[in-house]
C-alpha cells in the first residue's frame, strides 16, 4: 500500500517536471518566433543579440508564472473555460515580469514593445490551442475506435448550460451507445445556436418534425426541467413516433458533483411533477434555527419528509414521536447519516396517550410542533368511526392543549382537502380538528396553524403503490370510477410547503396549498401501465369497481362559504371563513364526540354532523352511498363538485 502510494507520487512528480520542461521549451520557441515574425525572419545583429541575452530570463520568468498558476498540472482532457482564463492570467503575469526585468536589467538593449505584444498574443493562443486539443480529440474522435460502432441518434431537451454540461458528460463517457445530434429549446428562442458543436434544432412545439428530420432514436429530458404536463405531452408524442424517452441528471445533481451520464426511464413522478417549490429560507431559518422541534407521526410518509427537510434549517434538537417501531428505527438511521451534528431523539409513543405525551412535552419543552399523526384511509374509517375520532380528533386536542398549556411557540397541524365539504368520517374528523385548533388560537399565546392539502404522490398506502402491485401481479388495475379526479403533489413539495406555511402563520389561519390541476385517476393508471412497457386492455385490464365508502368523485378546495386569499407565497393561500360555532361550543361538541367514540356508529355520525354542518350523512345515503356497507355493495356516486 505504502509502495503503491510512493510510486504514484513519484509518477506525478516526474510528470509535472516533464510538463514544466516542455512548457519552458514552448515559451522559448514562442519568444524566438515573436522576433522572427516582427522582423520577417531577418532580425539584425543588434536585436538578435538582445534576443539571446534576454531569452534565459524570459523563459525563467514566464515558466515561473505558469508554474505559479499550476499550469504544469492537469494537461488532460478535462479542460474548461476556467482553465483558459487561468492561461490568460499566467501569460499576462509573465509578460509583465518580462517588461519589468527588461526595464531594470537590460536598459541599453530594451526589448521592442512589438515583440512584447507578439510574444503575449502568441503564448496565449498556442497554450489555449494545446490545452483544448486533448479534450477535443478525446471527445470527438475517441468514439471512432469504440466497439460501439453504431450509435443511437439522440436529442437533448434543454438548450442551456446544464444541457451543455450533460453533453460533455456523454462525450467523456464513451460506454453509452448515443450520438447527440441536436438540442431542443423550450421556447425556440435559441434555435440556430450551436452548443458544444451541436446545433439547437427546434422548439418543443417542433419536436415531432425535428425527430423525423434527424432520424432520432432517443430523447433525453433534464430531470426537473419540465412540468409534468409537458413531460406527458412529450412522452405521448415520442411514443407515437417510436422514440424512447429517458431522464438525465438534474441541475442540482450537477452542483453537488454527482454529474454522470446515467439515463433512466420516465417515472410517474416526472409525469405529475410541477414547478419546483421556492422557499423563503431566511424566514424559515430564523423561525427554526437553534430550536427544539417535535414531529408527531414521524415515521409516516409526510412526517418523515418533514423531518428530513427540517435538518437544513439548523434545529437544536428533533424529537420524533410515532408508535411504529420499525419506521422509527429506519428514520433514525437515515437522519443521523444526513446530519450527524443534529440531536435526534426517537420516541415510541401513542400520541393519544395523555400521560406519555405530557411527559415528553415536559422533558423536551418543544418550541415548534408539527402534528402529522393521523389515520388516512377513508373506507377503513367509515367502518371504524370511533377509531377515527380517537386518532384524529382526540389526538389533535391532546397535543394542542399541551402546546397551549406548556408554552409551545407554534403548533402546525396537517389537514386534508377531504375536510372540505366532507362526505366521509375521516374528512369530517379532520374538519373538527381544524375547528378545534382554530378555536384555541383565539385565546392562546401559541401560534396555531393548520395546513390543508390533497393527495401525496407515492405515499404509503396511496394509489400509486397500489397500481404498481396490481401491474406487477398482471392486473387488473382497479378504478373505483372512471370519472374520478384527484389533486396530487409530491412528498417533498408537501413537506416544504407545510414548513413554509408554518413560518408564515400568525395564529388561527388555515393555509391551503396550491394543488395545481386535478388528475383523472384512470389517466394515472394508463400512464403507469404504459411506463411499465405494457399495453392497456391487452396485457393489463383496467376495471371499474365502483365508489368505496365515503369517497368523492371530485376533491374540493373550498368549504361552502369559505374564501381563499393570497399570501406572499404563490403556492399558499389562506382559507377565510367565520366559524358558525363559538370556542366553547366547539370544545363542548368535541367533549360529546369523544364520549361517544365507543358507542354506535349512528351516534358518532350524528354528533359529527352536528359539529360540521357541511357533512350530510342522510343526503349521502339518499344518493345511494350506504354508510358502513361493504364496498362491493356500493353503486352510488358522490355529490357533484362545488363550483
Amino acid at each position: 500500500m505504502v509502495m503503491t502510494q510512493f510510486r504514484g507520487a513519484s509518477y506525478r512528480s516526474l510528470r509535472e517536471i516533464s510538463t514544466a520542461v516542455f512548457t519552458a521549451a514552448l515559451l522559448a520557441a514562442v519568444y524566438y518566433a515573436a522576433y522572427w515574425l516582427r522582423f520577417e525572419g531577418r532580425p539584425d545583429a543588434l536585436y538578435e543579440r538582445t534576443m539571446l541575452q534576454t531569452l534565459p530570463l524570459v523563459v525563467l520568468l514566464k515558466t515561473a508564472a505558469f508554474v505559479g498558476f499550476r499550469l504544469h498540472r492537469g494537461w488532460r482532457r478535462f479542460v474548461t473555460f476556467h482553465d483558459l482564463v487561468v492561461i490568460a492570467e499566467a501569460t499576462t503575469l509573465g509578460t509583465f515580469l518580462l517588461v519589468m526585468a527588461d526595464r531594470f536589467f537590460f536598459p541599453e538593449h530594451s526589448v521592442p514593445r512589438g515583440i512584447v505584444l507578439l510574444d503575449w498574443g502568441a503564448t496565449l493562443i498556442l497554450f489555449c490551442i494545446l490545452r483544448g486539443a486533448s479534450r477535443s480529440i478525446h471527445e470527438r474522435y475517441r468514439g471512432l475506435l469504440s466497439p460501439n460502432a453504431v450509435k443511437r441518434r439522440a436529442l437533448i431537451v434543454g438548450a442551456d448550460s446544464v444541457g451543455e454540461g450533460l453533453l460533455r458528460a456523454m462525450r467523456i463517457d464513451k460506454r453509452h451507445p448515443f450520438q447527440v445530434v441536436g438540442f431542443i429549446d423550450h421556447d425556440g428562442r435559441g434555435v440556430g445556436d450551436v452548443i458544444g458543436g451541436v446545433p439547437v434544432v427546434g422548439s418543443l412545439e417542433q419536436l415531432p418534425a425535428c425527430v423525423r428530420r434527424h432520424a432520432v432514436d432517443e430523447l433525453f429530458i433534464l430531470s426537473g426541467d419540465l412540468p409534468g404536463v409537458r413531460v406527458r405531452d412529450v412522452v405521448e408524442q415520442c411514443r407515437s413516433l417510436g422514440v424512447h424517452v429517458s431522464m438525465l441528471p438534474s441541475y442540482g445533481q450537477m452542483l453537488s458533483g454527482q454529474l454522470e451520464f446515467k439515463p433512466r426511464d420516465i417515472s410517474i413522478d416526472d409525469l405529475l411533477r410541477r414547478q419546483p417549490v421556492s422557499l423563503e429560507t431566511n424566514e424559515i431559518r430564523s423561525w427554526l434555527a437553534g430550536r427544539v422541534l417535535m414531529v408527531t407521526g414521524s415515521a409516516g410518509s409526510i412526517g418523515s419528509e418533514i423531518c428530513r427537510q427540517l435538518l437544513q434549517f439548523g434545529p437544536a434538537r428533533l424529537v420524533l414521536v410515532d408508535r411504529w417501531e420499525n419506521g422509527q428505527y429506519a428514520l433514525e438511521r437515515q437522519l443521523r447519516a444526513l446530519a450527524p451534528g443534529v440531536a435526534v431523539d426517537i420516541r415510541i409513543a401513542d400520541v393519544n396517550d395523555v400521560p406519555r405525551m405530557r411527559r415528553l412535552f415536559a422533558d423536551y419543552l418543544p418550541e415548534v410542533v408539527f402534528h402529522a399523526a393521523a389515520y388516512k384511509h377513508v373506507p377503513l374509517m367509515e367502518q371504524n368511526p370511533g377509531e377515527a375520532v380517537k386518532n384524529i380528533v382526540a389526538t389533535t386536542r391532546v397535543l394542542a392543549d399541551l402546546a397551549d398549556e406548556l408554552g409551545v411557540r407554534a403548533f402546525v397541524q396537517i389537514s386534508t382537502d377531504k375536510a372540505v365539504n366532507p362526505t366521509s368520517v375521516m374528512g369530517t374528523c379532520k374538519r373538527v380538528a381544524e375547528l378545534y385548533v382554530q378555536s384555541l388560537a383565539e385565546r392562546s399565546a401559541c401560534r396555531f396553524v393548520t395546513v390543508r392539502f390533497g393527495n401525496v404522490l407515492n405515499s404509503a398506502g396511496s394509489v400509486v403503490p397500489l397500481f404498481c402491485e396490481q401491474i406487477a401481479a398482471g392486473g387488473p388495475v382497479t378504478i373505483t370510477d372512471l370519472r374520478m379526479e384527484r389533486f396530487f403533489m409530491t412528498i417533498p413539495e408537501a413537506a416544504q410547503l407545510v414548513i413554509q406555511a408554518g413560518a408564515m402563520g400568525q395564529g388561527g389561519e388555515i393555509f391551503v396549498l396550491d394543488m395545481g390541476e386535478p388528475v383523472r385517476i384512470v389517466d394515472l393508471a394508463h400512464d403507469m401501465i404504459r411506463l411499465s412497457g405494457l399495453r392497456i386492455g391487452h396485457d393489463i385490464e383496467v376495471k371499474e369497481v365502483g365508489l368505496r365508502p365515503g369517497e368523492k368523485l371530485f376533491e374540493e378546495l373550498n368549504v361552502e362559504g369559505e374564501v381563499h386569499q393570497p399570501t406572499k407565497h404563490p403556492k399558499i393561500r389562506i382559507a377565510q371563513r367565520a366559524s358558525q360555532l363559538s370556542a366553547d361550543e366547539i370544545a363542548q361538541g368535541v367533549d360529546e364526540l369523544q364520549s361517544l367514540a365507543d358507542e354506535s356508529h349512528e351516534q358518532i355520525i350524528a354528533q359529527l354532523s352536528r359539529l360540521v354542518g357541511e357533512y350530510k350523512p342522510d343526503l349521502i345515503a339518499a344518493r345511494g352511498l350506504k354508510l358502513f356497507a361493504p364496498p362491493e355493495n356500493r353503486t352510488s356516486n358522490s355529490r357533484p363538485r362545488a363550483a
